[in-house]
């Protein structure tokens, strides 16, 4: 017989667990999130900083001819992954900004992050129709260590001085996700955008179809909570 304290405790876990499912599922990860990039003044540095907070070591994924970077890769699950980005020294003489930005970190933190909105000229149609301002489809390659080519385009907004807008990627039908062979075991948990003036951004990721978490905060902040086997990792830019 169900007694009344039995009942209560029944009701009560009713009302809390799905608080904490909540909590941890659907909203948490925008499912358009690509990637983040997580800039370091030196590489193997933000290789081990990583890997001393989640135990999973991420692998070098390449050089950016030009650009004066290089970066490596760590899985965060499907169609999700952490690219760690820090200046080449095979490229001394570059004067790009992201290179000289890179330079100037005294630790490890989030730069920016890459959405995947599907096929880059229908939505480029569509940002144009809603009269946002953009640059490209723009395209990019990078040669693995292996020798393998991968190549993307990219699409960037002319208007995101928050820094908080993503650039838009879209892979090249014959070239493997970065998720799909980096290294594995680690996951995002949480991805959100923070800022003093949440109801014009939300309105501003409405229009570019994205459903990102959105918290009220004294200055613009991106802001990710990873998981990985030795615990969890939180960044912010």
């Amino acid at each position: 017989m169900l007694t009344r304290r039995s009942f209560l405790g029944v009701a009560a876990g009713a009302l809390v667990t799905p608080m904490l499912i909540r909590a941890e599922t659907p909203g948490a990860v925008p499912d358009e999130l690509d990637h983040m990039l997580l800039g370091s003044s030196d590489l193997d540095r933000g290789i081990t900083f990583v890997e001393q907070h989640l135990g999973v070591k991420a692998i070098v994924g390449g050089v950016h001819p030009g650009r004066g970077t290089q970066n490596a890769l760590l899985s965060l699950g499907q169609r999700h992954y952490l690219e760690i980005i820090a200046p080449d020294p095979a490229q001394p003489d570059s004067k790009s900004a992201r290179r000289s930005q890179l330079e100037k970190l005294s630790e490890p933190r989030l730069l920016e992050w890459a959405a995947h909105p599907g096929d880059l000229s229908s939505f480029a149609k569509r940002l144009g129709e809603a009269g946002l301002a953009f640059e490209g489809p723009t395209p990019g390659s990078r040669k693995r260590p292996d020798g393998r080519l991968l190549q993307w385009q990219t699409l960037n907004l002319k208007d995101n001085a928050s820094g908080l807008l993503p650039f838009f990627i879209q892979w090249s039908a014959d070239s493997p996700h970065p998720s799909a062979d980096a290294p594995a075991g680690c996951h995002l948990i949480r991805f959100e955008l923070m800022t003093p003036e949440p109801d014009k951004l939300a309105k501003t990721l409405k229009l570019l179809s994205l459903d990102v978490p959105v918290v009220n905060g004294e200055k613009p902040q991106l802001r990710a909570r990873l998981s990985g086997p030795k615990g969890n990792l939180p960044l912010t830019s």
